[in-house]
């Protein structure tokens, strides 16, 4: 479905980041816009086999350029998310499609402040559970390892010696796969994606079930 030309039309627009080229260029970007969004709806199809998905949403082209140095209109990229079906599946797949630097996979990118202390505290009872996970052999083929920012040392009210500490500091969790364009532009890419994304289920169900219960292990939702 994806095409070279969705790929020279990105690095075109990378040469040519203004809005007289994209004007110029914009029922282009519309078709291609176009393509993105079936790839989306077949890739919702597709993993709807074996999770439930919410929504799908592909994220506008135009650059929010009010607090920032670069102030290029727009992104050099198409990207989007699949969002799980709340409040009980947590987690998100996220799609990026740009010249050279695609890539797939998912995560809690900003949760927000009781999610992430919740997290923190499971982790403060135990990290079995979440190094088993993402030392399986499937979870590392696919992604390497887990990723997100995290603060220096440790999060206020928790202890630096935890041998969890690694995962407590942590303030984003995530995990991705990277694509040359050829990969992309294959037959078999959506297959790809979906398996990818499958990879990141026993990631996704664990950390559904502890930001759907207490500390107890007793249901919250």
């Amino acid at each position: 479905m994806i095409n070279k030309e969705l790929f020279q039309f990105l690095a075109d627009l990378k040469d040519n980041n203004h809005k007289d080229w994209f004007t110029d260029n914009k029922k282009v970007y519309q078709q291609h816009q176009e393509t993105v969004k079936g790839l989306f709806i077949e890739i919702q199809d597709q993993l709807n086999h074996t999770d439930q998905i919410e929504a799908h949403k592909l994220y506008r082209i135009y650059r929010d350029v009010r607090f920032s140095k670069d102030k290029t209109p727009y992104k050099t990229w198409f990207s989007g998310y699949l969002s799980r079906l709340k409040p009980a599946l947590r987690g998100g797949y996220y799609l990026h499609l740009e010249d050279g630097k695609s890539m797939i996979g998912g995560g809690f990118y900003a949760p927000n402040k009781e999610d992430l202390k919740r997290i923190r505290d499971e982790f403060t009872f135990g990290d079995d559970e979440i190094r088993g996970i993402i030392n399986d052999t499937t979870f590392k083929k696919y992604f390497g390892t887990l990723e997100g920012e995290g603060v220096k040392t440790a999060p206020k009210g928790f202890d630096k010696n935890d041998p969890a500490i690694e995962f407590i500091r942590k303030k984003q969790f995530y995990a991705m796969r990277h694509f040359t364009n050829d990969e992309v532009m294959s037959e078999n890419f959506v297959e790809e994606v979906v398996k990818t994304y499958q990879a990141l289920r026993p990631f996704f169900d664990y950390m559904s079930n502890v930001l759907t219960t207490d500390l107890n292990g007793e249901s919250i939702i």
